[in-house]
């Protein structure tokens, strides 16, 4: 697979004797494997863990797994569900790991989708992005399908997902790009409209927000995202993150770890947030809803308008 050797190479920067931990599970083995075998050819003292599947995004590794993330340099996670939002991730970044989180991800990803970017590409125009969300303010945030909804993002970091993880500590996604933040609690009001999420969203499904709490759902599946929002906690309902594409090769398939990198589009969690500088509410559950052809302003200045980005960069979107 391309993307392996992209995936070592390239965004893990993986060099001879470093020790490299491929952590799995049942259903990404195949993956798994050519990305150790990438590894390997580097030079690295490479290992690979295999567990069962969790049974969501968010849930914590088994012990043994999270305790084997502490002693390695580099951490590859083609996982079914993410670990992303787990304290054994958090801890791992924190003993200076560089870490990729792979969940969801696929063989035609590997192949010919997100993960064969150009990342240098990639990883400027995310760095734009992030330049003008960073100081701001208030954003305001609309769609076609009727989403209006503004936050405030004072004083809040953003992570730059470049797919660039060269440094201890450094930690994102593979594919990756996108610009993303930790609204502050409590300030997003207005009207979420859903128009992707994995499979449990396939229809625009529309959210009143509150006080940045998701309150109301109206929609063919809102029954279903209710549902899995009610078997995690309370704090399901926060809203986590405000999230904006930058890979251009990135494509909508159905898998959230490829629809938020698409270019053009606005993804905003509920759930946890404590990954992002600041955030504070825990949850065992990071949900990204997928946002298409969305318009957004911060403090008034427009930076996207009907998916198309207009701020400097290689590529600009639909």
């Amino acid at each position: 697979m391309r993307g392996a050797r992209i995936a070592v190479e390239t965004c893990m920067a993986v060099g001879p004797d470093e020790e490299v931990l491929i952590v799995t599970d049942t259903g990404k083995i195949r993956i798994a494997e050519a990305l150790a075998y990438a590894a390997r050819s580097l030079g690295a003292e490479t290992s690979m863990i295999v567990m069962l599947p969790r049974a969501r995004s968010g849930v914590e590794p088994p012990r043994a797994v999270a305790e084997a993330m502490l002693g390695a340099d580099v951490i590859l996670m083609p996982t079914t569900h993410s670990l992303s939002h787990t304290e054994a991730r958090r801890k791992a970044s924190e003993a200076g790991a560089r870490i990729a989180s792979m969940p969801g991800i696929t063989e035609d990803m590997m192949s010919t989708g997100a993960m064969t970017a150009d990342y240098e590409q990639v990883a400027a125009l995310t760095e734009a992005v992030a330049g003008a969300l960073e100081g701001g303010r208030e954003v305001h945030l609309t769609t076609p399908s009727g989403t209006d909804l503004r936050m405030s993002i004072e004083g809040r970091k953003v992570l730059r997902d470049t797919g660039l993880y060269h440094k201890p500590g450094d930690f994102g996604n593979l594919p990756a790009g996108e610009a993303c933040l930790a609204p502050v609690e409590g300030t997003a009001e207005g009207i979420l409209v859903i128009d992707r999420l994995g499979d449990i969203v396939t229809r625009p499904l529309r959210v009143r927000v509150e006080a940045g709490r998701a309150v109301e759902f109206e929609g063919p599946d809102a029954d279903r995202l209710v549902e899995l929002l009610r078997s995690a906690d309370e704090n399901a309902y926060n809203i986590a993150e405000l999230g904006i594409g930058t890979n251009p090769k990135a494509r909508l398939r159905g898998v959230v770890l490829e629809d938020e990198k698409v270019l053009g589009t606005v993804h905003v969690a509920l759930g946890d947030n404590r990954s992002f500088p600041g955030g504070r509410v825990a949850s065992s559950i990071h949900l990204d809803c997928i946002l298409l052809r969305p318009t957004l302003t911060v403090d008034g200045r427009l930076i996207m308008k009907n998916g198309r980005l207009l701020v400097s960069g290689q590529a600009s979107g639909p």
